[in-house]
């Protein structure tokens, strides 16, 4: 379903209207397209607007008085004479207001707070051992009150019966509360004087009564009660009790609330006086009347005095008949915009979701494309690494087979004879070769690790010894029988370790071996 705020385009309207209809639209809640029309009839003032849309929007007579004027026809010039005028107006019948009647504005009446005096510090200190006598002596005379009034009857002082027969009409001393304690109040006491019902009085202030009906599209039926009023009880007993108006009032279909007050009380005087009460017991019923404004809560009718319970009835259901269609449109109206708000908002929170896991996989991506760099960054170090290590290596071969001391002549009597079987990765040669007698193991690891470099020639090129490098052989020499590995220590010599001759293999081992050797 469209949306229903899509016809007006707030881009339209300056800063200062976009700011006010933003404060406004916060306090009321009210939809765009109804809320810019009241802002321009109240001048885009927002505490006019807000308290039009809570006490209702009554007529503006400006307006009205414009209008009549522009709809007045323009009379033609008249000569005659006074004769002529008594005559005509004798003639002519009065004229009819076309215009549609109006039904009485609902004031939302707000209590206002009872202000306490508190007088002067030596004031008070003056007065307060006369203020503690009378609080004793007033908190003395109800206990016994109280304790008197459990004697019998013929017994019982008049006084005492008289306040237990005045009831809730007593007014002396009636204390101002707030609105829902007021309200409690009467429930309470209206159940004391004539007995449980289930009549369900709404339990707070009457404008608070005024905006739930408001907000929920409900008949507000207004009851104001004086007990000192001599139909009161009849009223209350044989009309508002009666089975068909409880039974009415408490059918859930016809959406009626209900509010009843002491006139006695702080607000419920007030409401008689801005309802303009002239007569107890007082029933008003009021509802939104939104052809008279979007917002204006209106009096459709005032029932005054004591009837019968079908004439109260069916006052109510005639006024509700005539209003009821006009509060169906509206509550039309309001569940499209729900539906509309809520298709808002499946749609956004779809979208929200959507783009989560777009954001979710946009991540994702970034990640591994990350993952992907530092991995690729990561071989290409190692690789250079790798490479480096192998000029490293290549450079200290070259080096080393220098410092190889040459084989000894065959007259060297003491030289030790080795015979060395290479592995594959160095050729795979039988290798029979002397070494001097002093020669260390390291030097006999030298001679194999460059075994291909020496088999090809002496190099003339001068070589230096790469700096910070370690170099680590990738191979092992042992003996065969009986099995024993030579480390490359430079310290020993093969003939300590291996004697005047014998047979060795060269075995190649992995990095990740113990027996990885170091020169």
């Amino acid at each position: 379903m469209a949306d229903t705020n899509s016809d007006f385009d707030v881009g339209q309207l300056t800063p200062s209207q976009q700011e006010a209809l933003q404060q406004y639209t916060d306090v009321t809640g009210q939809d765009i397209k109804d809320a810019v029309p009241l802002l321009e009839r109240s001048q885009w003032n927002v505490q006019i607007a807000i308290s039009k849309f809570f006490d209702g929007e009554g007529p503006d007579p400006v307006a009205e008085a414009q209008a009549a004027l522009d709809a007045a026809p323009r009379a033609a010039a008249r000569h005659e004479n006074l004769h002529e005028s008594f005559l005509a107006d004798a003639i002519q019948p009065p004229r009819r207001s076309t215009r549609s009647p109006r039904t009485d504005l609902a004031p939302r009446v707000v209590p206002q707070t009872p202000v306490v005096y508190q007088p002067p510090l030596l004031l008070s200190i003056l007065f307060a051992p006369f203020r503690f006598g009378y609080g004793l002596f007033g908190g003395i005379l109800r206990s016994v009150l109280y304790l008197l009034s459990f004697l019998p009857s013929p017994l019982r002082p008049r006084a005492v019966a008289s306040s237990l027969r005045a009831g809730w009409k007593n007014s002396n001393g009636r204390r101002s509360l707030l609105p829902k304690e007021t309200a409690e109040r009467f429930k309470r006491e209206f159940e004391e004087e004539y007995g449980a019902n289930t009549l369900p009085f709404f339990e707070g202030g009457h404008a608070q009564a005024l905006d739930t009906a408001k907000k929920d599209l409900k008949f507000l039926l207004t009851v104001l009660i004086s007990p000192e009023h001599d139909d009161t009880d009849k009223f209350v007993r044989n009309t508002l009790l009666a089975p068909q108006v409880v039974s009415f009032i408490n059918d859930s279909s016809n959406n009626i609330m209900i509010w009843g007050g002491n006139v006695l009380d702080s607000e419920p005087y007030q409401v008689a006086r801005e309802y303009m009460c002239t007569k107890y017991p007082f029933s008003c019923l009021i509802c939104l009347t939104p052809k008279e404004g979007s917002t204006r809560m209106g009096v459709i009718k005032r029932i005054a005095g004591p009837v019968s319970p079908d004439a109260y009835v069916s006052y109510i259901q005639k006024a509700m008949e005539k209003y009821a269609p006009e509060l169906d449109g509206v509550r039309a109206e309001r569940a499209a915009q729900a539906m509309a708000r809520n298709l808002r908002s499946e749609q956004d929170s779809a979208y929200e979701r959507s783009l989560a896991r777009d954001r979710e996989r946009a991540r994702q991506r970034k990640e591994a494309a990350a993952a992907a760099a530092a991995a690729e960054q990561r071989a290409r170090e190692e690789a250079e690494a790798a490479e480096r290590l192998a000029e490293l290596r290549e450079q200290w071969r070259k080096w080393r087979a220098t410092t190889i001391a040459p084989e000894p002549d065959t007259s060297v009597k003491d030289s030790v004879r080795l015979a060395l079987n290479m592995p594959v990765s160095l050729g795979g040669d039988r290798v029979i070769r002397r070494f001097a007698r002093e020669t260390s193991l390291e030097d006999l690891y030298a001679f194999v690790e460059c075994y291909e470099l020496l088999k090809e020639g002496a190099s003339t090129e001068q070589v230096a010894k790469p700096d910070e490098y370690e170099h680590k052989y990738s191979f092992q020499i042992s003996s065969l029988m009986p099995r024993e590995t030579f480390a490359p220590d430079t310290t020993i010599t093969i003939a300590e370790k291996i004697g005047r001759g014998g047979s060795l293999i060269v075995e190649d081992i992995s990095p990740e071996d113990d027996g990885y050797q170091e020169a």
